[in-house]
């Protein structure tokens, strides 16, 4: 019995680790698909949806509900505040050294989100930035608070245009991070990027869903409607002292913020949502299709991926 247990202790050293990222638009069923697999797999999974990390956006943003919390365990699921200050790079740091001590007990880690720059700091990694001193930091966003994204998006596009052609210009948070570094070394944020990637001790599978775009804006439009009925208003209107904050510059947030302070109706506001939550996907799904390395699946095919996957 101590020889086979050794050999099975030496087999499973050999076999490869890897994670399984499961990718594609807000509200096309990844919380579903991942579950599935990571029973099946026994294993954990990994959030990269952004937004998901804060524990005072418990409707807005969709996150698994409490059975399914109970079901698999998740990491990176509300466990940050919106007054904390994190972002993709520590993100990275952090999510690849929770893969290590992951892979020590599992073969497979499920992987999952709709925040493309989350994913790629996982598989990719990014370059080393400079350190940003806390006055820029809030010299910047007072800015911000006071003049809007307009003035946000005019100053990066001026001073560093290739960034600016290549990013998503309505996240001011990723915008106000390119013109901390600006301000901060007299350089270019584009001069940072080296674009090479960092090789990863594990394999990568990506899983992409897709399902007819009619359909994905009619689950949108669905799922806005039970925000409301859960109690997305409540939810916004106790984190007005906070709405100027990055965390909140976030679909189903923003529009509910508008409409208390007086800026539109509530069914304005409501129509606001859903409009912006489909353009967001659109963005999502342009992102993800630019790699070629994902295989795309129906939701409803599952069997179909587990094949793929090796199940």
């Amino acid at each position: 019995m101590k020889l086979l247990k050794i050999l099975m202790n030496l087999m499973r050293m050999k076999r490869a680790k890897r994670i399984i990222i499961i990718v594609g638009p807000t509200a096309i069923g990844k919380t579903a698909l991942s579950i599935e697999l990571a029973k099946t797999l026994n294993t954990e999974i990994i959030s990269c949806d952004s937004r998901q990390f804060y524990k005072e956006l418990r409707i807005g943003t969709a996150p698994p509900n409490k059975q399914e919390l109970a079901e698999v365990k998740h990491h990176f699921i509300q466990n940050l505040s919106v007054t904390d200050s994190y972002n993709a790079g520590a993100f990275e740091l952090d999510a690849v050294q929770l893969i290590a001590e992951l892979h020590k007990d599992n073969d497979s880690i499920i992987v999952v989100g709709g925040s493309g720059l989350y994913v790629d700091a996982i598989c990719n990694g990014f370059d080393k930035m400079p350190s940003i001193s806390s006055q820029l930091r809030k010299n910047l966003n007072r800015k911000l608070e006071e003049k809007g994204i307009g003035w946000l998006q005019e100053e990066v596009k001026e001073i560093d245009p290739e960034f600016y052609n290549t990013c998503d210009t309505s996240n001011p948070q990723r915008l106000l991070r390119a013109l901390e570094i600006i301000k901060e070394t007299g350089k270019t944020f584009t001069s940072f990027k080296t674009k090479i990637t960092k090789q990863r001790p594990f394999n990568i599978i990506k899983i992409g869903l897709t399902i007819d775009r009619a359909l994905l804006y009619n689950n949108i439009n669905n799922r806005v409607d039970n925000m409301l009925e859960k109690g997305l208003l409540d939810e916004v209107y106790s984190l007005i002292p906070h709405q100027q904050l990055n965390a909140l510059q976030t679909v189903g947030y923003k529009e509910l913020f508008a409409f208390y302070n007086n800026e539109t109706t509530l069914e304005t506001a409501v129509s606001n949502i859903k409009q912006n939550t489909r353009r967001f996907a659109k963005r999502q799904i342009t992102w993800f299709k630019k790699d070629k390395k994902t295989k795309w699946f129906a939701p409803h095919q599952t069997e179909e991926i587990k094949t793929f996957i090796g199940l």
